[in-house]
């Protein structure tokens, strides 16, 4: 699983526009969007950088969450 911080998501239509970016890079990927935090989990086998830039190119600032953040 990734785990990206995305700035600017208002509304259902931001979660739409970023799950699809995501999926037009792997159409089998899960994403979960969490629009208060701004945190978009997504279960892929495709590299973090190609996720990242698909969601920086529909239009949002976004990062990555280092692994060592997301291990409980």
């Amino acid at each position: 699983m990734q785990i990206f911080n995305v700035q600017g998501m208002t509304c259902e239509h931001c979660v739409r526009t970023v799950t699809g970016a995501v999926q037009a890079v792997d159409p089998s990927a899960r994403v979960d969007v969490d629009l208060p935090t701004g945190e978009v989990k997504v279960h892929t086998t495709h590299p973090v950088d190609q996720v990242l830039e698909a969601i920086i190119n529909s239009g949002y600032k976004a990062e990555a969450v280092p692994a060592a953040k997301t291990s409980h």
